[in-house]
């Protein structure tokens, strides 16, 4: 399980790509000669809030609700992901026995960018971006070159249909990496996550495990 970062506020830099700042600002790679979003402004003006959503699929009146705490970048996560999302989706969440919201979580510039990359199809893509980014996570994560890696974030959006222009406008989007960078904070503390994978079954948090031992605790909850 991946531990919580150092929950310092995920900032823009100015000629930069998305960084981190205060402890993980330390370890950050210059990000002077790589094209990204711009820095939010700084005068006196109040900009208007800009709302976040966290998404889910199945049906709204499902007995039981699972909630995934999940970062992009996590290799627990995407593993979770290889082996239970297939069954998961099939057996429960297509079948109306469960509604499945997605957190995501920050633990670092490349994971925020991704998940600025799958919100940028929209509701109605986002998850199958997203089952893109676990599949292909040492590929696209891979590189220490941020600009290899927005790169290969956009190769990854252009195969879900969107054209350069659409994704440039997402990942420049500095108003919404802020938002969504302290609507995961707020959660992240207000949830007592720790870690991830995280899962909330019906409000019950657990940690990551196995098929057979998530199997068992939807299954008991179906059976109340």
């Amino acid at each position: 399980m991946m531990q919580k970062p150092a929950l310092a506020a995920l900032a823009l830099m100015a000629a930069g790509v998305l960084m981190p700042v205060a402890t993980l600002a330390e370890t950050a790679a210059p990000a002077a000669t790589t094209e990204a979003p711009a820095a939010p402004a700084t005068d006196a003006a109040t900009p208007a809030a800009t709302e976040v959503k966290d998404f889910a699929i199945g049906a709204e009146d499902a007995k039981v609700k699972i909630v995934e705490y999940a970062s992009f970048t996590c290799p627990h996560c995407a593993r979770f992901h290889a082996d239970n999302w297939a069954k998961l989706k099939a057996d429960y969440i297509d079948t109306g026995k469960v509604r499945f919201e997605y957190h995501e979580v920050y633990f670092d510039r490349y994971g925020l960018w991704a998940a600025m990359t799958a919100r940028c199809g929209g509701e109605l893509r986002y998850f199958g971006i997203a089952d893109m980014l676990f599949d292909k996570q040492q590929e696209w994560a891979a590189s220490d070159n941020p600009a290899e890696v927005v790169e290969n974030l956009k190769k990854l959006g252009r195969s879900a249909g969107m054209d350069d222009a659409t994704l440039d406008a997402c990942l420049k989007d500095g108003a919404q990496a802020e938002a969504l960078v302290a609507h995961f904070e707020k959660n992240f503390k207000a949830d007592g996550v720790e870690g991830t994978p995280t899962f909330f079954v019906n409000g019950t948090k657990h940690s990551n495990m196995g098929w057979d031992e998530f199997k068992a605790v939807i299954d008991a909850e179906l059976a109340k």
